[in-house]
């Protein structure tokens, strides 16, 4: 019989503890999914991550919902990239009422400029994403000093995989002649990836992302490509594949498909994770552009 009560109090115990050891783990919130991804990789299974804007999300046009305001609130820790990509986030924080502490995850990056303004997109350098992961490092450890053994660890090992990402990265563009690194895309999103790796991304004249090329637009881009000689085209805007083989066509470009910018893909998609979304651009990339 004492046996027997020495179990009950034991089951007691574990029953009481167990949603104790679930609220340990650290609420962190992150504006978009490639932030999220460097989050869960540094947090292993001491944080409980939620992004604001998920897979497949545009974060530069996102419109926060009342849900959001309430997932801030209940956040120990906020996690944004900044450089002025969060536009929408002063008035969420105002509505949500956090005290949260914010962590900018681009501290110490120098940024590149698009036009007047900071270019935001810093992650497209595999460099530059190690820094991310050693200020979310950095935040973890405050917002959760016992675990700070674990978040080291984890960087460490997530830091590991993104020297081997950039290796293959550097490896993959060195096998292309310089005189092929060029791509037309419609992407505003790849000047840190063409400042670190040697890929120039040239805009197209005359198109914008939000419209439907036009037939005068067409012939423009068909021009460009020829006076510059460039080999491959990526062009988010064009969605009939008629207009596709026609640039194909008369250019002798290749269409090297879609390249991930912004955000990450639901699992089942080319980019779940940051690294995916790495290496399947620089395998779209270099097939393109190869001879």
């Amino acid at each position: 019989m004492r046996g027997f009560r020495l179990w009950l109090i034991c089951v007691a115990l574990a029953a009481s503890t167990a949603p104790l050891r679930a609220q340990e783990r650290v609420n962190v919130v992150a504006s978009f999914s490639i932030l999220g991804d460097f989050v869960r990789n540094v947090g292993g299974d001491r944080v409980n991550v939620i992004t604001l804007v998920g897979p497949d999300g545009d974060v530069h046009v996102y419109t926060p919902a009342p849900a959001d305001a309430r997932k801030i609130a209940d956040a120990k820790l906020l996690v944004i990239n900044g450089l002025g990509l969060e536009g929408w986030l002063p008035r969420l924080l105002q509505s949500s009422g956090s005290k949260a502490p914010i962590i900018t995850a681009t501290k110490g990056i120098a940024p590149l400029k698009s036009g007047s303004d900071a270019d935001p997109h810093a992650w497209q350098s595999v460099a530059n994403a190690k820094i991310y992961v050693t200020n979310i490092r950095d935040a973890l450890v405050a917002a959760a000093p016992a675990d700070t053994e674990v978040f080291r660890e984890n960087a460490k090992t997530y830091s590991t995989k993104l020297d081997g990402l950039d290796r293959e990265v550097r490896e993959a563009v060195a096998r292309i002649p310089p005189s092929r690194r060029k791509v037309i895309s419609t992407h505003a999103s790849f000047g840190y990836f063409a400042a670190a790796y040697g890929i120039a991304f040239i805009a197209p004249r005359g198109v914008s992302t939000e419209s439907e090329a036009s037939a005068r637009d067409i012939a423009g881009i068909i021009t460009q490509i020829k006076t510059e000689k460039i080999p491959a085209v990526f062009l988010e805007n064009i969605s009939d594949d008629r207009l596709i083989r026609r640039i194909s066509a008369e250019t002798g470009a290749r269409v090297g498909g879609t390249l991930y910018s912004d955000s990450l893909t639901g699992e089942k998609g080319y980019a779940p994770t940051y690294i995916e979304l790495v290496r399947h651009n620089i395998k779209a990339l270099t097939s393109a552009l190869a001879d």
